[in-house]
């Protein structure tokens, strides 16, 4: 009887355990980042109040911490999808850091008679009912981002960004003019958000069905 290396008998399998894959750890740089954007909200309401809420130095400041949270919100996700650092911590802390440093500042700007209620109230209902609407449809399918829905978080962000920052004259009226596009960019993908999820929804109800569930 010929001896045959265990890897080369019978189907081919290999001999020896399997590597079980495991979630990435807690305290990952993806992660980290999403900390250190909740840390900087109160940080970021502090100095937009201080100075009585209109001093120019520390209105740039708070521009300075808004922009950092932005653009940890642009790395974050991509550190996490590229490196593989995908955790459940990460799936629910990111969607609330990025609603609680933008709710922060619309709500903070509107308090100080810099925006308009109505803005920040279209703005804000919309976010957080795409939320809600994300709960219901998530047994049927998740809805990719549209490029629609990341160009209304850039205009949001550029926007409010302009608002924080003591702008005067024509930067003054051109910040307006971003900040109604960014209105109209959030309620036409909010609606066509409204759209997907209901046909993803119906779309899962018709499978289910197809499959006696």
């Amino acid at each position: 009887m010929t001896d045959v290396p265990a890897a080369a008998a019978g189907d081919g399998q290999r001999s020896g355990p399997r590597p079980v894959a495991t979630e990435p750890g807690l305290w990952n740089i993806a992660n980290i980042l999403t900390m250190v954007r909740l840390l900087l909200v109160p940080g970021f309401v502090l100095l937009m109040f201080a100075g009585g809420g209109h001093d120019a130095g520390w209105r740039s400041l708070a521009w300075a911490a808004f922009t950092i949270a932005m653009i940890t919100d642009l790395l974050d996700g991509e550190l996490a999808r590229r490196r593989n650092l995908v955790t459940d911590f990460g799936k629910i802390a990111d969607p609330i850091a990025d609603k609680a440093i933008m709710g922060a500042a619309l709500v903070c700007l509107s308090a100080l008679d810099d925006l308009p209620w109505w803005v920040t109230v279209t703005i804000l209902t919309r976010e957080f009912g795409i939320t809600l609407l994300r709960f219901w449809v998530i047994r049927h399918g998740v809805i990719p981002a549209s490029k629609g829905g990341k160009l209304k978080t850039l205009a949001q962000g550029i926007g409010v960004g302009m608002y924080i920052l003591a702008l005067t004259g024509v930067l003054a009226t051109l910040r307006w003019w971003v900040m109604a596009a960014a209105v109209a960019l959030t309620v036409g993908t909010g609606l066509d958000y409204v759209g997907r999820a209901i046909s993803t929804r119906r779309a899962g109800l018709a499978r289910g069905r197809a499959d006696g569930r």
